[in-house]
């Protein structure tokens, strides 16, 4: 097997094992009709019905894991996902991502519907995952649809990091940062796939079930910092106007005693089972960060400086090594080419290494798709520079384009994996030899 077979082999194994049915079979475990996970037991006799929601990209094969797990034992059900797909005893809806459109809506208040018909002697299980912030929407009254989503470009087009983003939502929905929780007296349990830095519950899938620490009092604060306070549409401001006069409930400060909250799949997840897989293969391997984020080509430039100085210093670890990051990297467009932040990364890297044949260098996405492509990321090693020299490509002339995935094309480097139905942001590894 050869370092780059190694590596495709090292990332496949890894992918598997957060794929949403293997990792909800791995952490749930049911022996008559006790629940458990993480340690933690629940007795499903005790309740009158048993009932799964969820949503997010990933939903749907969770559901069908959840499904497989339980049994008979689910009474009914609904997941909210980006498509429709046939489950046995739990219905599908197919909402709208990533843009919020009136099926977002329909979709949140179905569900709140459902929620809040359950009584203390019903259980539920959530299914959050990846996508959830668009899927699912209700706007508090009286802001439209049209406001929200004008609001929704207002802040993306200021640049308006996601963290800010995610608090001025969760104060003008009527389901985010936990107030979809509020709405039921059943016990439930929620199970997270993360995809987002640092696994913070507040911030995947906007937190419609755990609690939310921001208030009215910051949301008013980013609208001004970024300018967009006086372009806000009047019923915007005239909600967090009545939050800030304590007119209108914040969104809740604490965790429910109702719910609990368990991290099935996440980044460092998925780096320790490659690292468990590559030192299978009998590569030493170290996990360096699943924190990457910022410019896609600059963090590449990043890590092969840090394998310069392995392969010629054997500073700070001694070649072979293989060293993985995660996280998710950013793109800015200049040209209107094809591809994805790890394509540019790959390329980057290629860029840098070139034809030396001591590295190997890939990155991907979970979600099998990155960018406006169909491939997952992209793999290299010194052959695709010599495939680059013999067509005569040059990658300055991409990168002025953002089109990495006609050249990594061309030197047949992309990995098409499709869509893969989770989504724990990316992988990057960086083989020494």
């Amino acid at each position: 097997m050869t370092n780059r077979e190694k590596i495709m082999t090292v990332f496949k194994g890894a992918l598997s094992s957060v794929l949403p049915g293997n990792l909800i079979r791995n952490g749930l475990r049911c022996e008559g009709d006790v629940l458990t996970i993480e340690g933690k037991n629940y007795c499903l006799g005790d309740y009158r019905g048993v009932h799964v929601f969820g949503s997010g990209k990933a939903s749907i094969e969770m559901a069908r894991a959840v499904k497989a797990v339980l049994g008979g034992q689910v009474t009914d059900g609904l997941v909210v996902s980006n498509y429709d797909a046939a489950l046995d005893g739990i219905a599908v809806f197919e909402s709208s991502h990533p843009v919020l459109t009136e099926k977002s809506i329909q979709a949140a208040e179905i569900l709140m519907q459902k929620l809040s018909a359950l009584s203390p002697d019903d259980f539920f299980i959530y299914l959050l995952s990846g996508g959830s912030s668009a899927l699912i929407e209700k706007p508090a009254p009286p802001i439209t649809l049209a406001e929200m989503q004008g609001l929704v470009k207002g802040l993306l087009a200021n640049g308006v990091p996601i963290e800010e983003f995610n608090i001025v939502r969760k104060h003008l929905s009527l389901v985010k940062g936990g107030r979809l929780g509020r709405i039921s007296r059943a016990r439930g349990i929620v199970l997270v796939i993360s995809d987002v830095i640092g696994d913070v519950l507040e911030a995947i899938g906007s937190a419609p079930l755990f609690f939310d620490r921001s208030s009215f009092a910051d949301t008013h604060a980013i609208l001004k910092k970024y300018g967009l306070w006086e372009q806000a549409p009047g019923n915007v401001r005239s909600v967090v106007q009545k939050g800030l006069d304590g007119e209108m409930e914040e969104t809740p400060k604490g965790p429910s005693p109702l719910i609990d909250h368990f991290l099935m799949g996440s980044n460092l997840k998925l780096l320790l089972k490659a690292k468990e897989r590559a030192e299978a293969l009998g590569i030493p391997t170290r996990i360096m960060s699943s924190r990457l984020r910022g410019e896609a080509r600059e963090i590449a430039k990043a890590i092969i400086a840090i394998g310069e100085e392995i392969a010629t210093t054997g500073q700070p670890f001694t070649p072979p090594i293989c060293l993985l990051f995660g996280g998710e990297t950013t793109v800015t467009l200049r040209g209107d080419g094809m591809g994805g932040r790890n394509q540019e990364m790959a390329l980057a890297a290629l860029g840098e290494f070139r034809d030396n044949p001591r590295f190997v260098f890939l990155s991907a996405g979970t979600d099998g798709i990155d960018g406006h492509s169909d491939a997952a990321g992209a793999i290299v090693d010194h052959a695709s520079w010599a495939k680059a020299q013999a067509l005569g490509l040059r990658i300055d002339d991409y990168f002025a384009r953002n089109d990495s995935y006609h050249f990594l094309r061309q030197t047949g480097d992309l990995i098409m994996i499709g869509p893969t139905g989770t989504n724990v942001m990316d992988m990057t590894a960086l083989l020494i030899s």
